[in-house]
């Protein structure tokens, strides 16, 4: 079984680069020319003992029951003018 030839600082920012940042491991591991056992490896020695859940956006949360609420509130306008319309031509 060879050496690693990589330093602890190498190691760190490829870890770095699937836990922080996301990217795949496939993708790092082809980009940096390591094989995808040794970052998991390596995932295991300098990664977070609990991997962090992504963070949420809560602005979108914030916006998605506004355009709802916009939504419905355009469907029962059209609703109401279309009773509007029909009432009078039925008279």
């Amino acid at each position: 079984m060879g050496t690693s030839h990589y330093s602890d600082e190498f190691k760190r920012d490829a870890v770095h680069q699937i836990t922080v940042r996301g990217y795949p491991v496939r993708e790092v591991s082809r980009r940096l020319g390591v094989s995808t056992r040794s970052l998991y490896k390596w995932m295991k020695l300098f990664g977070d003992p609990a991997p962090r859940k992504p963070d949420v956006d809560h602005e979108a949360e914030k916006r998605q029951p506004k355009r709802q609420f916009a939504r419905m509130t355009e469907k029962r306008d059209i609703l109401k003018r279309a009773t509007v319309y029909f009432a009078r031509g039925s008279q």
